[in-house]
């Protein structure tokens, strides 16, 4: 029996919550940005009325007034936000207790178990929707489906306040015409080969040979066409699971902003050594992975998703983190602090160690240098090896700060 996956995706987030307080100008084109002089004149949200005009997220703010004259900009609440991020999900707890969180303003739900109480996926999606219509006073679209890649494809589907149902029956008419970019875990980068393959949908995706896809992009070129042909079986999980601990992550604020992948990259991989060395300590390996941002502005987000390959690899746990990164941060602000956290936790000896973003021989290999690296730092100290990578980056800082 399939299973019944909704995503929820609150509708214009930001923007709509900034309304909610200014009635009398909720018929007009609204976006929220800040001052000029804070925000660096970027748009970070806009409502329906604005975006009919060809306002943009993370478009400087004179360019968003030159297609929108009569733009009203509101200053951001991010203590509103929160409040109406959990009203959500107190409207999401009436129907499951299996609730991820993709954000402030995405959740996936598995409702498989609530069908004898409140109706199939379709029924239950058009309950929240109401719901979250007439008790918060925003909208929310909802994909259902029977896995969480098509359920997220499918809120993104119809928008706003819709519910759109992909199916085994219509998903490759609705899926398959898709951008190959839409698809989760397929990055600017990864798309840009596709494209170089002649691969430009989703449906090309789904038809393409496997074992090019592989020599091409490694374990993930497999992982991604699984996806583009609805072989998705990643659970929803709860943070909730009791059994284990939670999550074990690590952020830090860094001595300037940063603007590149690159720099990023350095810190992901910094800080998935210290979380890696956690989870070993304690036996344990990942079936998922979370990533925060904090901008300039001190706007925050967070990402996650979960695997079916779990691991305590740091080098791993750095890219599948990057790759959550690059699909939804778009340098719309610089970063003032980041992190990483490794979630859904489980026993590390029923883990596969298994990474999808290269072949098994480099995979094992992976994994005996980093088994070497975290048995020579138990004995001798952290310090005792380093990346030549963080290496760089500490040195770099160093310059930077005389």
């Amino acid at each position: 029996m399939d299973r019944v996956i909704l995503h929820c995706d609150l509708n214009n987030f930001f923007a709509s919550v900034t309304l909610l307080s200014c009635e009398t100008l909720k018929n007009l084109p609204v976006a929220v940005g800040g001052s000029k002089e804070n925000r660096h004149g970027i748009i970070l949200a806009k409502n329906e009325i604005a975006k009919k005009f060809g306002v943009k997220t993370a478009e400087p703010i004179h360019e968003a007034v030159s297609k929108c004259p009569d733009l009203v900009i509101l200053k951001p609440n991010y203590k509103e936000y929160n409040l109406y991020s959990e009203k959500a999900r107190n409207i999401y707890r009436r129907y499951t207790d299996l609730i991820e969180p993709f954000g402030i303003d995405e959740c996936w739900l598995d409702v498989t178990g609530s069908r004898l109480l409140f109706g199939d996926g379709e029924t239950i999606a058009q309950r929240i929707r109401k719901e979250i219509k007439t008790e918060l006073g925003i909208t929310v679209s909802v994909g259902v489906s029977f896995n969480k890649i098509f359920a997220k494809l499918g809120s993104d589907y119809k928008k706003p306040d819709a519910v759109t149902v992909i199916s085994r029956e219509n998903f490759k008419d609705i899926v398959w015409p898709m951008p190959v970019s839409d698809l989760l875990f397929v990055g600017k980068q990864t798309a840009t080969r596709l494209a170089g393959c002649g691969i430009f949908t989703i449906g090309d995706l789904a038809a393409a040979d496997e074992r090019t896809l592989v020599r091409m992009l490694g374990k993930n070129g497999r992982e991604i066409k699984n996806y583009a042909m609805g072989l998705d079986d990643s659970p929803v999980q709860s943070d909730n699971a009791q059994g284990v601990p939670k999550s074990v992550g690590r952020s830090v604020t860094l001595p300037q902003d940063v603007t590149t992948p690159e720099e990023v990259w350095r810190v992901f991989l910094d800080l998935a050594e210290d979380i890696a060395g956690t989870l070993k300590d304690n036996n344990l390996a990942a079936n998922g992975i979370a990533v925060h941002t904090r901008t300039n502005t001190l706007e925050v987000k967070e990402f996650s998703f979960s695997f079916s390959t779990p691991t305590a690899v740091a080098m791993t746990l750095a890219k599948r983190g990057m790759e959550i990164f690059e699909k939804n941060y778009f340098w719309h602000l610089p970063l003032r602090s980041v992190g990483i956290r490794a979630i859904h936790l489980v026993p590390l000896e029923t883990a596969t160690q298994c990474d999808m973003f290269g072949e098994w021989e480099e995979v094992k290999k992976t994994e005996e240098i980093d088994k070497k690296v975290y048995n020579i730092r138990k004995k001798f100290g952290d310090a005792s090896i380093v990346r030549g990578t963080i290496l760089n980056t500490h040195t770099e800082n160093k310059k930077k700060q005389n």
